[in-house]
């Protein structure tokens, strides 16, 4: 009962903030906000696509561009906005048929990995920012990574929070999944992908392998499934879901970018995630001469149980360059 009423007010939450008006304030106004930079919630339309997006500290300040997992949103960098926003520019956009985002229908909207990436350099484009640092975690990987290897010259840095590029990485859901996919043992695979979109699963997805998973807040989970729970988003994530298996062959690709760029990298690991082991944490090694890398007793949600210790991490990092 009392899961199904927490449900019931992010649900709720969802709604009014669907509906209430966008923040609207210019960007002088924005900049006359005090040293605390309240995080603004706006959207802006990006090819027909309305891009929901939270922005926080001083446009002039330098950027960094936080890019999303599954099966989350923009939420999931709450914290980490709040601690970075004295001194830096954040902007966090949820991608399409995630967050609040639009969820435009599967004929209107091809959704790939490479075609939301495309969207969201276009939403930077949008913006004005021409360079930025990007965070990554999960699906913020293949998104942001495509957008690195299009745009070398605008990437400022990278952070990379669990988030793959190595086949090493892969871990024991994915090696399931990948086996499910190679025996075509598809019925399994189906029950597994809605297993994760269940309230179960999406719960399970920020627990598991948790220092302490009382420490976790349950409105993040319960988020994700008010979302999830919207018409057509659990198609729409199983088709995307289905896409994944795009971005290992774009692996050689983005460790070219790594090679032969050297991006300042900052890599933040949540060494129990299910998703994505340690070892690939550890491989970006393999392709930069100067990576600084963190694992913590976390699993695949870590910024849940580790937000302060991240923001210092993160503030060192920025503040070297």
């Amino acid at each position: 009962m009392i899961m199904i009423q927490l449900v019931a007010m992010a649900q709720l939450l969802i709604a009014q903030t669907t509906n209430n008006a966008i923040d609207a304030r210019t960007p002088i106004e924005i900049q006359a906000r005090s040293e605390a930079y309240e995080v603004a919630n706006k959207q802006v339309d990006v090819n027909d696509v309305s891009i929901f997006y939270r922005e926080a500290g001083d446009p002039a300040a330098e950027t960094i561009l936080m890019l999303h997992g599954f099966p989350s949103s923009s939420h999931m960098f709450r914290d980490i906005i709040d601690g970075l926003s004295d001194q830096y520019h954040v902007i966090a956009p949820d991608y399409p048929g995630f967050g609040f985002s639009s969820v435009p229908n599967t004929d209107d909207f091809d959704y790939t990995f490479e075609n939301i990436s495309i969207v969201i350099e276009k939403f930077a484009d949008e913006l004005g920012i021409e360079k930025f640092y990007l965070m990554m975690h999960d699906y913020g990987g293949p998104v942001g990574m495509r957008i690195a290897v299009r745009n070398p010259n605008r990437i400022q840095g990278l952070i990379i929070q669990n988030a793959n590029t190595y086949m090493q990485g892969l871990g024991e859901w994915s090696q399931k999944i990948g086996a499910y996919v190679q025996n075509q043992q598809f019925k399994e695979l189906e029950e597994f992908k809605a297993y994760l979109m269940s309230a179960e699963g999406v719960k399970m997805q920020y627990t598991a392998g948790s220092r302490d998973a009382s420490t976790i807040d349950a409105v993040s989970y319960l988020t994700d499934i008010a979302f999830l729970d919207r018409t057509n988003v659990r198609k729409i994530q199983s088709i995307l879901f289905d896409n994944y298996g795009t971005n290992f062959h774009q692996y050689l690709e983005w460790q070219s970018y790594l090679r032969s760029h050297q991006p300042r990298t900052l890599i933040l690991w949540g060494e129990n995630d299910k998703y994505f082991a340690k070892a690939g944490g550890e491989a970006y090694r393999n392709d930069l001469e100067e990576v600084e890398i963190h694992f913590f007793d976390a699993g695949h949600f870590m910024l849940e149980e580790f937000p302060r210790e991240a923001v210092k991490i993160i503030r060192s990092f920025l503040n070297k360059g």
